[in-house]
């Protein structure tokens, strides 16, 4: 596909990549400091494609929330042009997957195979990949043609110059648009000096853009030392990992800032984006450093909450500044959203304001399956859930058609499941039909279930086959194949 982006990767300073470090608030701060491009993290194929996008309208964020509602990446239009994606994966489909997933709000994609780690390796991913070039070729080249964004990868080094040069020249062949080296073997950790020659000798064998890596325990010591790097690799752009984890500012023309103002300027951007408290104190803890057993690097270690850390650094009256804005924006969010709802609002709807508690109803016994029941009863259509989820508060609320009429809840729900069921419960009590609460008395539900389960030992004991047919168990199972998830309209 034809790449419909600016992005370039030569003559550029570059965040490289790097676990806990590389989150949204590090990458805004290198980018302030002068990096020209930043990488994401290394994020799994799997886990991302868990993930839901969502626009976060309180932050001014793009979020990809897991289904346990932990925001797994988090990026904003201020680092669009200029962000990598990196991810971890072994699978060629399953990369593009996700490619296509990020595409539209990152400015690349990147796949690792340099990480020596073992949650990378025992997964076939990271370093792993370095002997398999088979599969190599097949997750660049399926990435290539499959999305409009540049293709990269990071390496690390084989063990002779001449196997290296040998997988970067098929590499090149896949149609990325540059490939990162970090100037190690696999086996080899920071204190093993850094094999310019091996990335010297890329450089000069292919006519892609060759980015170094892993100059910091050697070269980079300050901004100058960039290009001195840079000239020893004959690369065409230098990526920082280590030197920038410690100071940022690194990439500051005019030299490093003190590191007490990049340190407050990281907690700006943290608390500006939500980041996770343990997250942002583990980076800070990367800059103290040796001044961990100060008495700021000790009340930094005890704290348990982004307050705690503000307060350790003297912001407490910007987080409560912050945190007031951001409780006004919600507020005024939600309200602007209700109106919105009372606007779009189907005067056909038969609403009432009810939640589904289970703690009301006997163990498996539900609004859904007393409807459900109610609608084959009477010769009806099967009940038709339509659900949707509110992008600000990531809450739901469920429409249900019933002969052709529609109930809901006005309420809206911390889950699809709830807001169904809070949906049934309206069009239960509107037609004045039981709903299965245990306040109800006996229960035709629960005495089907228990003939099943008598018929069941009484065939057990004769030695039949125990299987039911499948037309005794739909009358206890709910059938949510006609339920319909729709996207909040914006």
């Amino acid at each position: 596909m034809t790449v419909n982006t600016p992005l370039c990767f030569r003559g550029k300073k570059i965040l490289a990549p790097m676990v806990r470090v590389g989150t949204l608030p590090m990458r805004l701060l290198a980018l302030d400091y002068g990096a020209d491009i930043v990488y994401c993290e290394e994020l799994i194929d799997i886990k991302m494609l868990q993930c839901k996008r969502v626009v976060n309208e309180v932050l001014e964020t793009v979020d990809f929330v897991a289904p346990n509602e932990r925001v797994v990446f988090r990026t904003c239009e201020r680092e669009r042009e200029r962000v990598v994606f990196q991810m971890g994966s072994a699978d060629a489909e399953r990369a593009l997957a996700v490619a296509k997933l990020v595409e539209s709000d990152v400015a690349g994609i990147d796949i690792n195979m340099g990480c020596p780690k073992e949650y990378s390796t025992k997964a076939s991913m990271g370093a792993a990949l370095l002997s398999d070039p088979d599969k190599i070729e097949s997750i660049l080249t399926t990435l290539v043609k499959g999305i409009c964004k540049p293709v990269t990868c990071k390496i690390r080094i084989l063990p002779s110059v001449e196997d290296t040069v040998n997988l970067v020249k098929r590499i090149e062949k896949t149609g990325i648009a540059a490939i990162a080296v970090h100037g190690r073997k696999k086996e080899e950790r920071p204190q093993h000096p850094v094999h310019c020659d091996v990335i010297k000798a890329i450089s000069e064998a292919v006519s892609i853009p060759v980015i170094a890596n892993g100059g910091s325990h050697d070269f980079i010591k300050e901004y100058a030392d960039i290009e001195t790097f840079e000239k020893a690799t004959a690369a065409s752009s230098v990526m920082i990992a280590r030197a920038a984890m410690w100071n940022p500012s690194i990439f500051r023309k005019d030299g490093f800032c003190p590191l007490k103002d990049v340190m407050q300027d990281y907690i700006k951007y943290a608390v500006r984006y939500d980041n996770h408290y343990t997250n942002t104190k583990y980076c800070l803890c990367q800059m103290l450093r040796e001044q961990l057993e100060t008495t700021q690097g000790k009340k930094l270690h005890a704290a348990q909450s982004t307050q705690e850390i503000c307060e350790v650094f003297e912001m407490g009256d910007f987080y409560e500044e912050i945190t007031a804005i951001f409780e006004a924006k919600k507020t005024s969010l939600e309200t602007k959203t209700q109106d919105e709802d009372d606007q779009m609002e189907d005067p056909d709807v038969i609403k009432m304001a009810v939640r589904f508690d289970k703690r009301e109803y006997p163990p498996q016994i539900t609004p859904k399956m007393y409807l459900l029941e109610w609608c084959r009863k009477e010769k009806h259509p099967q009940p038709v859930y339509e659900t949707v989820q509110r992008p600000l508060d990531r809450l739901f609320c469920s429409v249900v058609t019933v002969a052709e009429q529609k109930y809901r809840s006005t309420l809206w729900d911390k889950s699809k499941k709830l807001a169904e069921q809070a949906a049934a419960i309206v069009c239960l009590r509107t037609l004045g039909v039981p709903e299965g609460k245990l306040c109800e008395g006996e229960n035709h539900l629960i005495n089907k279930r228990k003939r099943g389960d008598q018929e069941l030992l009484i065939s057990r004991d004769h030695g039949e086959d125990p299987a039911e047919p499948s037309h005794k168990k739909a009358n206890f199972i709910e059938d949510t194949s006609d339920i319909n998830v729709l996207k909040m309209p914006r």
